[in-house]
C-alpha cells in the first residue's frame, strides 16, 4: 500500500511533537527537581549521615513571689551507650542487667543499634551507688554521663499546686503539667556527619547547638503564708483526725493566691508511692459540698445592695421559720428573739436570712449567686477545678428558696467562696483567682511575662462592701466568730457549719465545719479559708475552724507588716471568752512598787537591781488575761 506525501509528513510531525513534549516534561521534571525539591532532598540526604548527640535543656526553677525556691534541678547520674565502641555486646549486657534492673535481651537489643549513641534501659536517672558499680566495671562503650531531675525541697508543701514531672522531665502534673512548654525550654545537640557504623566520618567538624533553658516562672504564693497554713493543717489532723482539711490564703483585692494546701497530701519527691486518688484530688478547687453559714455572705450583700434589708432593722426570730409547710429551724432551737437585722448576721440566725431571701425572691437572689460566680469554674490556673452544683431556677420553690439563702442544698467549692467572699468585702469586684505571677528568663532574670489581676465583673457597689466589712467584723467582735478575734488587729469573718450528704441523704452526726476570715476588716489585705471534714469532735465553725483562721492571721498580719490599731469593734465577751488586758507599764518602778496591790499579772523577773529597765510584753499591748509578764531589773530607772 502507497503511502503518501501528506501522510508521511503528518507522521513525521506528530512524531516531532510527541518528542518534543516528551523532551518538555523531562525539562520540567528536572526543574522541578533542581530548583523545587532540591533543598528537601539535600536535606534528606544530609539526614541520612548526620548524626545528633541530645543535650537536654535545664527545666525553669519554680519560685514564691518573693523569689524563694520552691522547685528545683538537680544532677543524677544516667548510662548511655556508643555501640561502635563495643566490642563484647552480650557480655556487657550480661553484667548490666542485674545493676539496672533489666532483661539481658532488652539491653543487647539497645546496645546493638546502629546508632553513635543511645540510652540503656533503666539506666535513666540512677542511684549514686548503680552509677559508682557501673564505673567500676570499666566497660568499653558505656558512659555514665550526667541527667538532671526535678527536686521539690520543701517536701509535701504546695504538692497539689506545684505537680510533678516524669522520668523525661516532662510535666505530669499541677503547674509543672500545665505550665509545661514555658518551664521545659529547648533541647540542643551536637551535629556531625557518621558512617553506616556510627562513626564519625574524617575531614568534617561538629556543629553545637546549646539548649535553651526554660523559663523561671514566680507564683504568687507567699513561701512564709504557706508555711504558716501547712504548719496548721499538720496540727489540724492531729488533733481532729479529720477525712480531710482544706486551707486558702488570698489577697482579696488582686486574686493572688498567697497559700493553698490540704490534707491528705503526698510528696511530689516521691509521687509513685501514692493513690491516684490521693495524687488528683486538689480538694480547694475539687471537693464541692454544702457551705453552710459561710454561704449566707452572699445573700447579705444581695439583700443589702437590692436595698430590702438595712442591718439596723428590727427581727423577731422564735427559733425557726415556716415556709410552705416546713419548718426550717434556727441553730439557737429557742430562738434569738427580738434582735437587729446586724444581730442576724452576728448570731448566724437561719430565720433572718430566710427573710432576707423571700424579700430578694428567687430570681434575683440567684441572679447574685451566679454574679458572685457559683456554678462555674472560676477559671484558676490549676488542674481539676469543679463548677459545683446549684438548684435550677425552674425547681426552686419556696423551701428551696430558703435553704439556700442560708447555704443548704447547693454545692460549692472552696475557691468559689474565696473568690465570692473576696469580691463581697473588696468592693464589689469578682477577681479572677491566679498563682502564676511572672515568668523570668532563667539566665538574665529579665521579666519575660507577667499576669495581671483581673476583673471579671462588678457585683455590688463599694457602699454595699463597706456594709459587709462592717457587719462581718461585728460577727468576730459580737458573734459567732469571736474565736477568730485578734486583739489589736481588726478580723471580720463567718462560721460555717454543714451536715454532709451523701447519696442525696444528709449523714447523721458528721458535718463540715469552716471559718472565712479576713484583716484588716476596713481594708482588708488577706483572706483565710479552713474546712475541716468531719472532725473527731464537736463540729461547730467557731469551735474548729475559727481558731485555726485565728492562728494563720495571727502569724500573717505582723508578718505582711499590718500594723495593729484599736479603733476596731470593741470586743463583747461572753462566758468562756478568752479575756485580754492591757498591759501596764512598769519601766522605771521599783520591785515594792511593781508588787503592790494594785498589780495582780503574774511575773517573770530576770536581772539584779531595784529598779525595771525593760518589760516584755511592751506596755500598753494587750495579751490575755493571767499571761506572764517579764521584768529586766537594773539601777538605773527609765527617763
Amino acid at each position: 500500500m502507497r503511502v503518501s506525501n501528506v501522510t508521511v509528513r503528518r507522521r513525521i510531525f506528530l512524531a516531532l511533537l510527541v518528542g518534543i513534549l516528551l523532551y518538555g516534561a523531562l525539562i520540567t521534571r528536572l526543574g522541578y527537581i533542581q530548583l523545587v525539591m532540591g533543598q528537601w532532598l539535600q536535606d534528606e540526604a544530609k539526614s541520612l549521615w548526620t548524626r545528633n548527640v541530645p543535650f537536654e535543656a535545664k527545666r525553669g526553677l519554680i519560685k514564691d513571689r518573693n523569689g524563694e525556691d520552691l522547685v528545683q534541678n538537680q544532677s543524677v547520674p544516667s548510662v548511655m551507650a556508643i555501640p561502635a565502641q563495643i566490642k563484647d555486646k552480650e557480655g556487657t549486657a550480661r553484667k548490666l542487667a542485674p545493676i539496672l534492673g533489666q532483661k539481658e535481651e532488652d539491653i543487647l537489643k539497645a546496645i546493638s543499634k546502629r546508632q553513635l549513641i543511645n540510652r540503656v534501659p533503666g539506666g535513666r536517672k540512677l542511684s549514686p551507688q548503680k552509677a559508682q558499680q557501673i564505673q567500676a566495671m570499666g566497660l568499653p562503650g558505656i558512659k555514665v554521663a550526667e541527667d538532671s531531675e526535678r527536686f521539690y525541697p520543701e517536701g509535701t508543701m504546695l504538692a497539689h499546686v506545684l505537680g510533678f514531672t516524669g522520668i523525661d522531665n516532662q510535666g505530669l502534673h499541677g503547674l509543672e503539667k500545665i505550665y509545661d512548654k514555658f518551664l521545659k525550654g529547648t533541647p540542643g545537640y551536637v551535629s556531625f556527619p557518621a558512617d553506616a557504623g556510627g562513626r564519625m566520618m574524617p575531614g568534617h567538624a561538629e556543629q553545637y547547638v546549646p539548649p535553651i533553658n526554660g523559663m523561671d516562672m514566680y507564683l504568687t504564693i507567699d513561701k512564709q503564708v504557706q508555711t504558716f497554713i501547712e504548719r496548721e493543717l499538720d496540727q489540724a489532723v492531729v488533733t481532729y483526725q479529720p477525712d480531710d482539711v482544706i486551707a486558702i490564703a488570698m489577697d482579696p483585692k488582686t486574686g493572688e493566691i498567697l497559700g493553698m494546701g490540704s490534707r491528705p497530701s503526698f510528696e511530689p519527691n516521691k509521687y509513685r508511692d501514692y493513690s491516684t486518688e490521693v495524687i488528683n484530688r486538689n480538694l480547694p478547687i475539687w471537693k464541692t459540698y454544702e457551705p453552710g453559714s459561710t454561704f449566707k455572705i452572699v445573700t447579705l450583700a444581695a439583700a443589702l445592695n437590692e436595698g430590702v434589708v438595712s442591718l439596723d432593722e428590727e427581727f423577731n426570730d422564735p427559733g425557726y421559720v415556716m415556709v410552705a409547710g416546713a419548718r426550717l429551724r434556727c441553730w439557737k432551737r429557742q430562738g434569738h428573739g427580738q434582735e437587729t437585722m446586724l444581730e442576724v448576721v452576728e448570731n448566724s440566725c437561719n430565720p433572718g436570712f430566710v427573710a432576707m431571701g423571700q424579700r430578694l425572691q428567687k430570681e434575683r437572689l440567684f441572679q447574685y449567686i451566679d454574679k458572685f460566680g457559683f456554678g462555674q469554674k472560676t477559671g484558676i490556673d490549676l488542674i481539676g477545678e469543679s463548677k459545683g452544683l446549684l438548684f435550677k431556677l425552674n425547681r426552686v420553690g419556696p423551701v428551696e428558696l430558703g435553704t439556700t439563702s442560708f447555704g443548704q442544698g447547693v454545692s460549692v467549692t472552696p475557691i468559689q467562696q474565696m473568690a465570692a467572699v473576696s469580691a463581697a468585702i473588696n468592693g464589689g469586684k469578682l477577681m479572677k483567682p491566679y498563682i502564676a505571677k511572672e515568668w523570668r528568663d532563667s539566665v538574665t532574670h529579665d521579666i519575660i511575662g507577667r499576669t495581671e489581676p483581673s476583673v471579671v465583673r462588678q457585683v455590688i457597689t463599694p457602699e454595699t462592701s463597706a456594709k459587709v466589712r462592717y457587719a462581718l467584723e461585728s460577727v468576730v467582735a459580737k458573734g459567732t466568730g469571736g474565736n477568730a478575734y485578734l486583739e489589736g488587729y481588726r478580723v471580720g469573718g463567718k462560721t460555717g457549719t454543714a451536715q454532709k450528704v451523701k447519696n442525696g441523704r444528709y449523714m447523721d452526726g458528721e458535718y463540715i465545719v469552716s471559718f472565712i476570715g479576713f484583716a484588716p476588716a476596713d481594708d482588708p489585705k488577706i483572706l483565710v479559708y479552713v474546712a475541716v471534714d468531719n472532725p473527731k469532735a464537736q463540729a461547730f465553725g467557731g469551735l474548729i475552724a475559727a481558731p485555726i483562721v485565728k492562728n494563720i492571721l495571727e502569724s500573717a498580719l505582723p508578718y505582711l507588716k499590718v500594723e495593729k490599731r484599736k479603733d476596731g469593734i470593741e470586743r463583747e465577751y461572753k462566758y468562756g471568752d478568752k479575756k485580754y488586758v492591757e498591759v501596764p507599764n512598769l519601766l522605771g518602778l521599783s520591785m515594792k512598787e511593781v508588787t503592790s496591790s494594785y498589780y495582780t499579772m503574774p511575773l517573770d523577773v530576770a536581772g539584779k537591781g531595784t529598779h525595771v529597765i525593760k518589760q516584755s510584753p511592751t506596755p500598753g499591748e494587750k495579751v490575755e488575761e493571767g499571761s506572764k509578764i517579764r521584768v529586766y531589773l537594773g539601777d538605773k530607772t527609765a527617763n
